[in-house]
């Protein structure tokens, strides 16, 4: 009897559903994901623009938020003001140096829960050859079943990086030391 009863438990054990984290693939292709940012130009307003060539991907288990994952690649020539001189100067060697720099990248070294759909990422940017550890303060949107068949989950996340840390002037004034990014990351389920 008590083998029976072991081997049901062990059999029990070995078909219970596993939770597994499922990967994604970031939505930029179909503009469901942006990485968007802004300066303070002198102090006096708001320069705002985004990248618009970058891709990615993140493995996410809502049951075990701790373990998930998230890489990007940006294409930093593909910096977009939406004013083609500032554009140029600001992919010059002033500030992006794309010619050089031409990808940016993140990747995640831990993703913290923090409750009510609060996580709080950390990881290593590279940007302008410089690499450094950031926070990113995230909120995951929803997720669920799409109308073409797929799945998709939804980010959303902020973070503040300071210029002279990657190595770029501060030519801006004292008021425009640090650029704000807004990320907004839609993933399909592979």
């Amino acid at each position: 009897m008590k083998k029976l009863l072991l081997a049901s438990a062990l059999a029990g054990v070995m078909l219970a559903p596993i939770a597994n984290a499922a990967d994604y693939v970031i939505d930029s292709k179909g503009a469901h994901a942006s990485i968007n940012f802004k300066i303070k130009h002198l102090g006096y307003s708001w320069l705002t623009g985004r990248f618009d060539d970058f891709k990615g991907n993140f493995s996410y288990d809502e049951t075990n938020v701790n373990d998930s994952k998230v890489s990007v690649e940006i294409d930093t020539t593909s910096f977009n003001s939406n004013h083609a001189e500032r554009d140029k100067h600001i992919r010059s060697d002033d500030f992006l140096d794309a010619s050089k720099f031409g990808v940016a990248t993140f990747t995640s070294s831990s993703f913290k829960d923090l409750g009510n759909n609060q996580i709080e990422v950390k990881g290593s940017l590279t940007l302008h050859g410089v690499t450094k550890e950031i926070t990113i303060d995230a909120e995951k949107v929803g997720e669920g079943k799409d109308p073409w068949g797929g799945y998709r989950a939804g980010f959303t996340g902020t973070t503040r990086i300071g210029l002279k840390e990657f190595g770029m002037k501060e030519i801006l004034g004292p008021q425009s030391t640090h650029v704000e990014l807004e990320l907004n990351i839609e993933g399909v389920r592979q």
